[in-house]
């Protein structure tokens, strides 16, 4: 009996009826690496384990001795997506020029082979190898410690990415003490990537072609949350039956972005308005007529150009 596709996103991922999994190293959009020399990158493993690397970045000319660092986690349900891809390299390249700052960007374990809290607990892997790297006094890389302030951390994190960069807010708490002598000052949740068994009025009544719709974020949790649970799971819904109280934690500083045109918009603006009712330091942007991921579908456009400013602001005033 011949076996057929069960389940597919984007051209990259392939699920068949006998619960094979063929993948793509690239994804389906072909778009060139815009690489000038302005920044220098290089990969680094981070667990061994899993065989995980990330990448950094840093501008090749740097104005100020030491600069912040900065990661970029990158987004794709859970399912898809890779530091190597040429969307996520060009705008790492963007963050490290125009923030100047040193960027990490991690991969991590996708769904459906690694289903929920995987890509969790690679998250907060690839900040711990960042405490170590801080802590080496023998062997300290010279190309990450020469040039990083290893207490001025931000993370940010694109839809999954920034499900996951919330969820290491409130593993690490205000002032990451755990991290030390890392110090992370804040963090950027780029379209956090949040669900619920209720749907939002943006869900469903957002449009069918839209470049995240409801068909595909059903599909990416069904394939990334833990077989037997729904969309209600801690790690999906924040405010979910089950979920633990954010009253009480205390949290550095985070910025929220969205676009009003994304169908995860809902989500996104209820989390942030609870999190600031409760009296955290939040700043909610929303991005007239954009739709997911309009920050690297087109890095040049003047919402993008807007987005890298109050990023920048951020990480000034914290």
């Amino acid at each position: 009996m011949s076996k057929t596709i069960v389940d597919e996103c984007r051209g990259v991922l392939h699920v068949y009826s006998d619960g094979s999994i063929v993948r793509k190293l690239n994804p389906a959009f072909n778009i060139p690496v815009e690489e000038n020399g302005t920044v220098l990158w290089k990969d680094v493993v981070f667990d061994s384990a899993n065989n995980l690397q990330l990448r950094l970045y840093k501008p090749a000319n740097t104005i100020n001795s030491k600069l912040p660092i900065f990661y970029y986690i990158h987004g794709g349900g859970f399912c898809i997506g890779s530091r190597t891809w040429p969307n996520c390299q060009n705008y790492c390249f963007k963050l490290a020029l125009e923030l100047q700052v040193v960027v990490v960007a991690p991969d991590y374990r996708l769904a459906p082979e690694n289903r929920l809290p995987s890509a969790i607990e690679d998250g907060f892997m690839a900040v711990k190898w960042l405490q170590e790297e801080a802590l080496s006094s023998t062997e300290p890389d010279p190309w990450l410690s020469h040039v990083a302030d290893f207490s001025r951390v931000f993370i940010s994190g694109d839809s999954a990415g920034g499900n996951i960069a919330h969820d290491l807010a409130v593993r690490l708490g205000f002032g990451s003490a755990e991290l030390a002598p890392v110090r992370v000052r804040g963090y950027v949740l780029l379209a956090p990537f949040f669900g619920g068994t209720v749907r939002t009025k943006s869900e469903a009544e957002g449009p069918n072609d839209a470049f995240l719709n409801l068909e595909l974020i059903d599909r990416y949790w069904r394939l990334s949350i833990p077989i037997g649970e729904n969309t209600d799971h801690p790690l999906v819904n924040p405010f979910g039956p089950h979920s633990k109280s954010l009253e009480e934690i205390d949290l550095d500083p985070i910025l929220v972005v969205v676009g009003e045109n994304d169908l995860l918009k809902d989500r996104v603006e209820d989390y942030a308005r609870r999190l600031k009712n409760w009296g955290k330091n939040i700043e909610y942007v929303e991005f007239k007529g954009q739709q997911h991921g309009f920050f690297t579908i087109d890095p040049n456009s003047q919402p993008s150009k807007e987005l890298m400013l109050i990023i920048k602001q951020f990480i000034e005033k914290n």
